[in-house]
């Protein structure tokens, strides 16, 4: 080619790589890899982009209800009118449980548990087989690049990926730790994956894999959902916390302390359930710290707004909120001011409806150095009284917490440790609206200042008449829906709390209305119990604001196979891109519009042939021995990104 073509040799090897992929269907135009544009022409522009969905597998086809299955075609659409049409398909980056690189020409076991010195957790359950703990459960992860870099043996650039396992589901005998059981008796590992990136296919191939030290942070409790700072930091969660004031009936988290102190009474209950922060180095490994002044809340899948200072989070949780933090600092979490949302009239589940006003009541504000010295010193009858049975005392107040009437009384003085360490309670007590049913995934669609929540179930606290439910809340159903829905909040500035004090921000959630709500049914001929062509148990959320799509993956034990869907805000069109393996739920949920050129769609999978009764009963004897055959007798579980070989797909323009 010319040195005076306008198409740089990359941009040559891209589209020669891609060039297999095109056209897939003969109304697609293809630019021609030989030709030559004109010297003054102007480049096509990237206009935007739509999904072609893929069907859900069918009971015929065994072979793909037992994997992961990207059926769908991305289309990439510019202003010359042509279309770049990429067919989809799901590469791991590792298995959890093989052997990957650890950069020094050794290996390490993928998702391996480590106790508080570093040394591993050993699975005894079958005499004279002995061997490491390691997750079946990958969830949150972040990709991202730095300026500079000193990983050896990278041909391309490298980038890193950092990735947290959630929990485990089962030992060597398959004991029974269904999911409710599972979490908390392991302390979770998270890793920094480096990652050489080829510059002439956008392909990313794993060279080293790094576990983040966690032992000066007292370890991490069930991180899940996870999302990337605006300044390139890891965003990681420690759900539903253990609950102090009941702690010594809490049978998990004294084997989450014997596992990783080897003492079932040495871990502080109060060390956990904030948000941990990951830093990653030039040299692929990476730093961990905790802010204790965040909530100590059921952590999911958090949103900091443009920004830096302003943080949407939802709560995991039965009685959960709608909670914000705005930091004092841009980029530092470590100082700020929390609030709990009230919701106003008009909540309702009709996408139709106008919404519900939302207002701010202030928690407290507080540094996340004096919350965690409280932690170390506060005993929890030190901040309030907690009974689960009614004590006939005026001075307590009776509110919920996950679903259960609780009787609480706060110590004079201890409004600041109440507020940031029992925080369900405190915000019962501040009046906020503590009715949401598992507030999951939470993003943010920049453009038209509108953030997006899951509610994984719209039911229990949510619903009329539920034992867990008070009109108090202004959120009322009249029927349960399982299988949940998505909320969009519209975002605006120059708002005042409750007490009427001015917050500092232009990203506060000011309404609430449904956007996407799932469908219960009766059992199809599959098995399934929500329709399979709409959403069901949303769980991570992201947006792509160059495809101006909102990605949802699904934790759902209402669909035969979870789900990953695109829904573009603008056709309203929502597409079924992936399915995951039948049982397992999609986790990790990533997008990075331009890395490098290149546009990735990250995502894993947990607990592949998780069977239950009702909904698997038609295909389990047959999906059994294909997935423990694919996953490791089903102990392992996929963690890697959306591909579409050759080559990787790009949102730049031509």
């Amino acid at each position: 080619m010319s040195d005076h073509s306008p198409l740089s040799r990359r941009d040559v090897l891209k589209f020669l790589a891609g060039a297999p992929l095109l056209p897939l269907g003969a109304s697609s135009i293809l630019l021609s890899a030989c030709s030559v544009t004109a010297k003054n022409a102007t480049p096509a522009r990237y206009v935007s982009t739509t999904f072609t969905p893929m069907a859900a597998p069918a009971l015929a086809d065994t072979a793909a209800m037992a994997t992961t299955t990207a059926g769908s075609i991305l289309n990439v659409h510019y202003s010359d009118q042509s279309t770049q049409h990429y067919k989809l398909a799901y590469q791991p980056f590792f298995i959890t449980g093989e052997q990957v690189p650890d950069g020094k020409g050794g290996t390490l076991l993928s998702g391996a548990y480590v106790d508080i010195h570093n040394r591993p957790i050993i699975d005894r359950s079958i005499a004279g087989k002995e061997r490491q703990f390691f997750s079946d459960a990958p969830d949150g992860t972040s990709l991202l690049s730095l300026p500079k870099t000193t990983v050896d043996g990278i041909k391309g650039k490298a980038v890193f990926a950092v990735v947290q396992f959630e929990y485990l589901t089962r030992d060597q005998l398959g004991a029974a730790t269904d999911k409710k059981n599972a979490y908390g008796t392991l302390p979770s590992p998270i890793a920094v994956l480096t990652l050489d990136q080829d510059q002439s296919t956008g392909k990313l191939s794993l060279v080293k894999y790094h576990n983040v030290d966690t032992s000066h942070v007292h370890g991490l409790w069930i991180t899940c959902g996870a999302s990337l700072s605006p300044w390139n930091t890891h965003l990681s969660s420690e759900e539903y916390e253990p609950d102090a004031q009941f702690i010594e009936n809490h049978i998990l988290f004294k084997k989450f302390s014997k596992n990783l102190f080897d003492d079932e009474n040495k871990a502080n209950p109060y060390h956990y359930g904030h948000l941990p922060e990951v830093t990653v180095n030039p040299d692929g490994s990476g730093t961990i710290r905790k802010h204790y002044c965040m909530g100590r809340i059921s952590h999911e899948l958090i949103q900091v707004m443009p920004d830096n200072r302003t943080v949407l989070m939802g709560d995991d949780y039965i009685n959960g909120g709608l909670f914000m933090f705005i930091a004092d600092r841009e980029q530092d979490l470590s100082v700020g001011t929390l609030y709990a949302a009230k919701i106003g009239a008009g909540f309702s589940v009709d996408p139709d409806a106008s919404g519900a006003s939302l207002s701010w009541i202030n928690l407290g504000h507080a540094s996340s150095a004096e919350i965690e010295q409280m932690a170390n010193a506060l005993k929890p009858s030190d901040i309030m009284l907690s009974t689960k049975v009614d004590p006939l005392d005026a001075s307590y107040t009776r509110i919920f917490a996950d679903g259960i009437a609780n009787w609480i009384k706060l110590k004079p003085g201890m409004e600041k440790a109440a507020a940031f360490l029992e925080t369900h309670r405190y915000a019962n007590l501040a009046g906020a609206s503590m009715g949401f049913s598992k507030m999951e995934g939470t993003t943010v669609n920049i453009k038209d200042k509108i953030a997006y929540s899951a509610l994984q179930n719209i039911q229990h606290s949510m619903v009329k008449n539920d034992p867990a439910w008070r009109a108090s809340t202004g959120i009322t159903v009249n029927k349960a829906i399982v299988a949940g829905g998505i909320f969009a909040h519209r975002l605006a500035g120059d708002q005042q709390d409750t007490d009427g004090v001015s917050i500092k921000s232009e990203w506060i959630p000011i309404k609430t209305k449904a956007l996407l709500i799932g469908e219960d049914i009766p059992a199809d001929a599959l098995g399934n119990l929500a329709n399979p062509d709409k959403i069901a148990n949303p769980d991570n959320l992201k947006f792509s604001e160059k495809m101006r799509t909102l990605f949802i993956g699904e934790d759902s034990s209402m669909h035969v196979n979870n789900f990953l869907w695109a829904y573009n805000v603008d056709t309203k069109k929502l597409s079924r891109i992936m399915a995951m393996p039948a049982g397992a739920e999609a986790t990790g949920l990533h997008v990075a519009d331009d890395l490098n050129g290149w546009t990735y769609i990250l995502s894993n999978f947990q607990h592949a042939g998780d069977w239950s009764g009702k909904l698997h009963g038609k295909v389990k004897a047959s999906l059994d021995p294909l997935i423990k055959a694919n996953y490791h007798d089903r102990f392992g579980a996929a963690v890697g990104y959306l591909t579409a070989e050759p080559a990787q797909f790009s949102l730049s323009g031509k």
